[in-house]
C-alpha cells in the first residue's frame, strides 16, 4: 500500500470584541455578518462531506458574541426588544430610517462594506441601489439636499439587500425564506424585514450546536484561543519582539505589568467559556496570531495542552538557531512533522505558508477544479519527496476561516466543496486533526527543536503588533491602565462583582486586534474604528476601577492612511 501524506487543515474563527465599552452598543456588525455567511457555510461544507477531517479553532470572545447576538435577535422577534447593534435595528425595522443627511450617509457607507465584484455586482437590484447611493455624492462630498429626497423604501431595500449579499451559499441554496427574499428584488415590507431577522436568528442559534455535533461525530477537532485573543508572548515579556525586530523601538514601559498572571487568566477564562459552549475541554490551542515563545509553551504545559501551532517563519528561524542540518531543511523537510521543544511537552505544528496563502490569496480567481487540482498536485509533490523518510509526515495548512471567502465566487462554495470531496477521496492524501496526527506517532519521541525563536504566523515576528510608534503608544496606554488596575485590586475596595467586571474589561483591552490596526499602512477608516473602540474600552476600564480616565484617551492614537488591503478583516500574507 502506498504511503499517504497526512494533511491537517485548521480554520481559525475569530472576531474581536466589537461591543462598545461605554454604551454597550456593537460598533461593527462583523460577528453576525460572518456568522450568516462563513460560520454557517463552513459547517455546511463539513456536514455535506462526512469523510472530511479538520480542526476548527474558536476564540472564546467570538463564542460569547455569537450567543449574545442570537439572544438579542430572538428577543426582538418575541418581544420587539431593541437590539444593541444600530445596523441590525435598521434592517429589522426596529429603528426608523433617519431623516438627517449624515445619518443617511452612514447607512450608505455601511451598506457598501463588502467586496463589490462578488457581493454587490452579482445582484442587479443591489448594484442599482448602490449606484443610486453613490449619486448622492459630488466630488466626494455628500449632497445633503439630494440625499434628503431619497425615500424610506430606498433605504429599507438597500439594507435588506446588503444583508442578503452576506448570506452564505448554504442559506441561499437551502433556506426557502432566503430564496423568497432574493426573488422579491425590491419594495421589501416590514414582514420581509422580520423574516430576514428570523433567518439570521435561526442561523446564529445553530452555529455552536452544529460545530459541537461535528466534534461529537469525530469529524472535527475543536480548539481554542486564550479568552480575549491576546499576544501571550508579549504579555509575558516585551523582549520577545527583539530577536526578529532588533532595530525596532520597544514601548517605553519595560514590561507589561503582571503579564504572566494575566496570561493565565485568559487561559482559565477561555477554557471556562469553551466548555460552556462545547461541553468538553480541548486538547489543543492556537495561541493568538500563532504567537509562540518558550515561556508561552511553558504555560501550555501548565494547562495540559497537547499541541499548538505557529507559522513557517518561526519554524525556519528556530531551525537556524537550533543548527538543524541542511538536509533536514531541504525542501522544508522538517516542516512536515510535529516537533518538540524540550523541556516543554506541548507538541508544535508549523504552517506551510505557501499552501496556506494559495487558499487565502491566490485561488480566489481560479476555476474551482483547477485550484483543487493544483493544491493536490503540491501535496503529491511533497508526498513524493518525503516517500522514503521514516515515520509519518503531516502537512499543516492554517488560515482564517472567515476572511478569504468573500473574494471567491459564491463565497467559495465550489472551491470548498470540491476541495473537501477531492481530499476525502484521494488515495494518497489523508485528512487528519492535530490530535490524530499525534496519536499516529504512538507515543514515540518527537524530533526536538532545541531553540524556539519567539514570533507569530505573520512574517515570523511580532511587527504587526509592536515596534511601531502608534502600536507602542497603545501598549504604553494599556500598561498604564494595568498599573492602575493592580493598585485598585490590591486595595480591596471593589466588590467581588466589580472586580470580576474589571478583570474581563481588562481582557478586552489586551486583545491583539487593537494593535494590529494601528499604523500608517492600514486604511484610515478601519484605523479610526478600532482606535476609537480601544480608547473607549480603556475609559470603561478606568470607570469600573472608579478612577478618572486620563485626558489623553480622548485623543486618537493612530490615523492610518494606507489603501484598502487585498483581503479584509484579520488576514495578512505571511511573508
Amino acid at each position: 500500500m502506498e504511503k499517504k501524506i497526512k494533511l491537517a487543515l485548521c480554520w481559525h474563527m475569530h472576531q474581536p470584541h466589537y461591543r462598545d465599552g461605554l454604551d454597550d452598543i456593537y460598533r461593527l456588525p462583523w460577528v453576525y455578518l460572518h456568522a450568516i455567511k462563513d460560520y454557517a457555510d463552513m459547517a455546511a461544507h463539513l456536514e455535506a462531506c462526512p469523510q472530511a477531517r479538520v480542526v476548527v479553532n474558536f476564540a472564546p470572545v467570538l463564542l460569547e458574541q455569537i450567543s449574545d447576538y442570537a439572544g438579542q435577535m430572538r428577543a426582538f422577534l418575541a418581544e420587539g426588544a431593541i437590539m444593541r447593534d444600530p445596523l441590525l435595528n435598521l434592517v429589522a425595522g426596529a429603528s426608523p430610517v433617519p431623516a438627517e443627511p449624515e445619518a443617511r450617509a452612514e447607512i450608505i457607507r455601511a451598506c457598501q462594506r463588502a467586496y463589490a465584484p462578488t457581493m454587490i455586482d452579482r445582484y442587479a437590484p443591489f448594484r442599482t441601489l448602490v449606484d443610486i447611493a453613490r449619486e448622492q455624492y459630488s466630488a466626494g462630498e455628500l449632497d445633503t439636499v439630494r440625499v434628503s429626497y431619497l425615500s424610506r423604501q430606498f433605504f429599507v431595500d438597500l439594507l435588506v439587500w446588503y444583508h442578503l449579499s452576506w448570506m452564505g451559499a448554504s442559506l441561499r441554496q437551502k433556506d426557502f425564506r432566503v430564496t423568497r427574499l432574493l426573488a422579491r428584488k425590491n419594495n421589501y415590507t416590514v414582514v420581509d424585514q422580520q423574516l430576514l431577522v428570523e433567518v439570521m436568528a435561526d442561523t446564529l442559534e445553530s452555529i455552536i450546536p452544529r460545530y459541537r455535533a461535528l466534534q461529537q461525530r469525530g469529524q472535527i477537532e475543536l480548539s481554542l484561543t486564550p479568552y480575549g485573543h491576546p499576544i501571550v508572548p508579549l504579555l509575558l515579556d516585551f523582549a520577545a519582539m527583539q530577536p526578529s525586530q532588533p532595530a525596532a523601538p520597544p514601548p517605553q514601559s519595560p514590561a507589561y505589568p503582571g503579564g504572566e498572571a494575566r496570561a493565565r487568566w485568559h487561559f482559565e477564562r477561555g477554557l471556562e467559556v469553551f466548555e460552556q459552549h462545547f461541553g468538553h475541554r480541548p486538547k489543543g490551542v492556537w495561541l493568538s496570531e500563532g504567537g509562540v515563545s518558550s515561556a508561552a509553551l511553558g504555560l501550555l504545559d501548565e494547562f495540559g495542552f497537547d499541541w499548538t501551532a505557529s507559522g513557517e517563519g518561526v519554524w525556519r528561524a528556530s531551525c537556524e538557531l537550533s543548527r538543524i542540518s541542511p538536509q533536514d531543511l531541504e525542501h522544508k523537510k522538517l516542516l512536515y512533522q510535529p516537533l518538540s521543544h524540550p523541556p516543554r511537552h506541548c507538541a508544535l505544528f508549523f504552517r506551510d505558508d505557501g499552501l496556506s496563502d494559495l487558499i487565502g490569496f491566490h485561488y480566489k480567481s481560479w476555476r474551482a477544479e483547477d485550484a483543487v487540482n493544483d493544491f493536490c498536485h503540491h501535496l503529491e509533490n511533497i508526498r513524493q519527496f518525503l516517500r522514503d523518510e521514516p515515520g509519518e509526515q503531516v502537512v499543516t495548512v492554517i488560515l482564517d476561516g472567515e476572511n478569504a471567502w468573500e473574494y471567491y465566487p459564491d463565497n467559495a462554495y465550489a472551491f470548498l466543496s470540491t476541495l473537501y470531496r477531492r481530499l476525502a477521496e484521494h488515495p494518497r492524501i489523508e485528512l487528519v486533526t492535530f490530535s490524530e496526527a499525534l496519536a499516529v506517532c504512538g507515543g514515540q519521541a518527537l524530533r526536538e527543536l532545541p531553540q524556539l525563536r519567539a514570533g507569530s504566523w505573520v512574517y515570523g515576528s511580532f511587527s504587526t503588533w509592536i515596534g511601531d510608534k502608534d502600536k507602542n503608544d497603545a501598549w504604553d496606554l494599556l500598561a498604564e491602565a494595568k498599573t492602575c488596575y493592580d493598585r485598585v485590586m490590591e486595595s480591596g475596595l471593589l466588590s467581588q462583582e466589580k472586580s470580576a467586571k474589571a478583570a474581563e474589561q481588562l481582557a478586552i483591552c489586551e486583545g491583539s486586534d487593537w494593535f494590529w490596526w494601528f499604523g500608517d499602512y492600514n486604511p484610515a477608516d478601519s484605523v479610526r474604528d478600532f482606535d476609537q473602540l480601544f480608547r473607549r474600552h480603556l475609559i470603561r476600564l478606568y470607570q469600573l476601577l472608579e478612577k478618572i480616565p486620563p485626558q489623553k484617551l480622548k485623543n486618537p492614537l493612530s490615523h492610518g492612511g494606507g489603501g484598502p488591503s487585498d483581503n479584509a478583516g484579520t488576514m495578512r500574507r505571511s511573508g
